[in-house]
C-alpha cells in the first residue's frame, strides 16, 4: 500500500488546481503546467487540499497512486516556489557562456558544445564554470541538466568534466610506477 498517495497535497493561496477532461491543471506566479491525469487514479480537491485515492485496488491502480500523487505536487510546488539545479564545470579550459538562449560549452572538444534552453527554463553562467537551471517543470529541469551533463560526464582519475554541485566523484588512483 501506497504511504506517499495517501498524503494529502495542501494548495498555496496563490495556486490554483483544477481537473478538465482528464487533465490536471496547475497556475501559479511561476507559469502554468498540466499532465494527464490517469483513468485508474481519482483526485478530489477541497478547501485547498487535494488527496487521491485509487478506483481499483489493483496493482497497476495502487503503483500509479503514489506516482501521480508525487507529480502533482512537484507542479504545485514548482508553480508555487520553482526547482533549481546548479552544475559544475571542472578541467583546465573547460567553460560556459550564454548567447542569447543557447547555452555553449567548451569541454575539450574540437568545437563548442551549443544548447538550446527549453522554453519554460532559464539559465544562468557564473564565473564561467558555474550553470545554474531553474524553472517550474521538475522534470523538464532534471532532463535538461542531465543533458548537459552527458556531454562531459566527470572522469574518476581528475574529476575533469561536468557534475551536479552536490554530486561527489569517487577518485581512482593513477598509475604507480
Amino acid at each position: 500500500m501506497s504511504r506517499v498517495g495517501s498524503s494529502a497535497i495542501t494548495i498555496p493561496a496563490d495556486v490554483t488546481l483544477s481537473q478538465q477532461d482528464g487533465m490536471v491543471v496547475v497556475k501559479g506566479k511561476n507559469g502554468e503546467l498540466s499532465a494527464p491525469l490517469h483513468s485508474e487514479v481519482e483526485l478530489s480537491i477541497a478547501d485547498n487540499v487535494a488527496t487521491l485515492k485509487p478506483k481499483r485496488k489493483t496493482k497497476l491502480a495502487l503503483s500509479l497512486w503514489g506516482t501521480m500523487r508525487a507529480s502533482i505536487n512537484n507542479m504545485v510546488t514548482g508553480v508555487a516556489t520553482g526547482f533549481s539545479r546548479k552544475l559544475e564545470i571542472n578541467g583546465v579550459g573547460y567553460r560556459a557562456a550564454m548567447q542569447g538562449n543557447k547555452l555553449v560549452l567548451s569541454l575539450g572538444f574540437s568545437h563548442p558544445v551549443e544548447m538550446d534552453v527549453p522554453a519554460g527554463l532559464t539559465a544562468a553562467v557564473e564565473n564561467n564554470t558555474t550553470i545554474i537551471l531553474s524553472g517550474a517543470n521538475k522534470q523538464l529541469l532534471g532532463q535538461f541538466a542531465s543533458e548537459i551533463r552527458s556531454k562531459r560526464p566527470p572522469e574518476p582519475f581528475k574529476g575533469k568534466g561536468v557534475k551536479y554541485a552536490e554530486e561527489h566523484i569517487v577518485r581512482k588512483e593513477g598509475k604507480k610506477k
